[in-house]
């Protein structure tokens, strides 16, 4: 059901980070501005608007997807995921992906690392053992002018393997 306030805007409600939260935004707003600006997801950053250098990706119904590709009326009721919401004890520790990252200084000016973190994290979520051309494939749709990509492929790789470890403990002790 749209709802339109006199202004012309829309109120989307979504669930963002596993909040139900709602703003509004014209009709041709974008996703990622709407995040960004909306909401205050700051995490999801701006880059090419189109598409291309995956600085804006986000998991939409725990998808990766470039949010600068989506209007932000399509959000409506709709989950979704950012950077921010990577670490849900919202602690002062990183997650195990964003701690490989550190860990394998897979990051250098920080501007792509967000999106890369989320496409990572779904791709993690879908391929538990990857090899790293399979990594490599992953990541041809982020551009990134600093880290040479290899230390992101170590840090993905190391996170698999510490994550089919933890399996192999957890089904030992069960």
């Amino acid at each position: 059901m749209k709802r339109y306030a006199k202004n012309g805007q829309h109120l989307i409600a979504l669930t963002l980070n596993g909040v139900k939260v709602s703003a509004q935004a014209e009709p041709r707003m974008l996703l990622s501005d709407f995040l960004r600006h909306g909401l205050g997801a700051t995490g999801v950053h701006v880059g090419c608007e189109h598409g291309v250098c995956g600085a804006c990706t986000v998991k939409i119904d725990g998808v990766a997807m470039r949010s600068c590709l989506q209007l932000a009326v399509q959000a409506e009721g709709r989950h979704i995921e950012t950077v921010e919401g990577l670490n849900r004890s919202c602690a002062q520790e990183l997650d195990d992906l964003q701690q490989a990252f550190k860990n394998h200084h897979a990051l250098q000016c920080g501007f792509c690392t967000a999106g890369i973190l989320m496409s990572c994290s779904d791709f993690l979520g879908r391929v538990e053992m990857p090899s790293r051309d399979q990594v490599r494939e992953m990541l041809t749709g982020h551009l990134c002018r600093c880290t040479g990509y290899s230390n992101i492929v170590d840090a993905v790789l190391d996170v698999a393997a510490q994550r089919a470890e933890q399996a192999k403990e957890r089904v030992e002790h069960a």
